[in-house]
C-alpha cells in the first residue's frame, strides 16, 4: 500500500510502498507544490476580484480543485493569501515611486503615485479593512507589504515637502490613511461618480501650489 509520511523539506510527504521509501526527486515535489501554489493564487485572484476579500476560502479550494488542507499549507490565514495577492502590486508601486522620485516636478510625481496606489488597493473589494488593521499589527501577514507601501509614498511626500510643494504637517501615515479612505470610497457604488472630484479635493489639500500657496523659495 502506498503511504505518505510528512516531510517538510519536500512540501508535505515522503511516499512509501509497503514501508519502503520511494526516492522521488525533491525538485519534482517542489515543482508540483509551486504549480499548486500558483494555481490556487490564480483562482483566488479571480474569486476575490469578483466577491471581495471576504470570499470563502473553502470556495477557493474547491474551485482550485484542492483540499482545504492543501490551501492551508500554502496560505495559513486569509491575510497570508491577501499578502500573496497584493505583494506583486505593492512591489510594483514601490518601484514606481523610485522612478517618480527622479521627476523634476515632485508634486506631480506624488499625485501620480497616489492615484496609482488607490487603483491598486481598490483591485480587491473589501481589502482596505484588513490593510488598515495590518499596518498597526506587526504579527499580521499583511504588515510588511503595507509598511513598504507606506514607505514608498512617504518618500515621495518628503521630497515634495522639501521643495515647499506639499504641506508639512502630514507624513506617510496620513498618506496611507488617505489612500485607504479614497479606495474605500471607490467601493461605494453611490459615491463612485464623485470619486474623481473627491480625489481633486484631497489633492488640493495636500499640494500647496494647487491650493494657491507659494513657498518662500518660489517667491524669491
Amino acid at each position: 500500500m502506498l503511504q505518505l509520511e510528512h516531510c517538510p523539506a519536500l512540501y508535505g510527504a515522503t511516499p512509501r510502498l509497503n514501508g519502503a521509501p520511494l526516492h522521488l526527486s525533491s525538485d519534482i515535489m517542489r515543482s508540483d507544490a509551486r504549480k499548486n501554489y500558483d494555481h490556487i493564487l490564480a483562482v483566488a485572484r479571480d474569486l476575490l476580484s469578483g466577491e471581495g476579500a471576504d470570499a470563502s476560502l473553502r470556495d477557493i479550494a474547491r474551485k482550485a480543485g484542492v483540499g482545504d488542507g492543501t490551501l492551508h499549507r500554502h496560505f495559513s490565514t486569509r491575510e497570508a493569501l491577501l499578502e500573496a495577492l497584493l505583494r506583486t502590486s505593492f512591489d510594483a508601486l514601490s518601484a514606481r515611486a523610485g522612478e517618480l522620485a527622479k521627476c523634476e516636478q515632485a508634486d506631480e510625481a506624488l499625485l501620480s503615485w497616489l492615484r496609482e496606489a488607490i487603483v491598486v488597493t481598490h483591485s480587491y473589494k473589501g481589502v482596505i479593512a484588513p490593510m488598515v488593521a495590518a499596518i498597526a499589527d506587526e504579527n499580521s501577514a499583511l504588515h510588511s507589504s503595507c509598511v513598504d507601501l507606506r514607505q514608498a509614498g512617504a518618500e515621495l511626500l518628503r521630497r515634495a515637502q522639501a521643495r515647499g510643494l506639499a504641506r508639512d504637517d502630514m507624513d506617510g501615515d496620513d498618506l496611507f490613511a488617505l489612500i485607504s479612505a479614497l479606495a474605500w470610497l471607490a467601493d461605494q457604488p453611490p459615491l463612485v461618480p464623485r470619486a474623481d472630484h473627491l480625489f481633486d479635493i484631497i489633492s488640493d489639500a495636500i499640494l500647496l501650489r494647487r491650493a494657491g500657496v507659494v513657498s518662500e523659495n518660489e517667491r524669491a
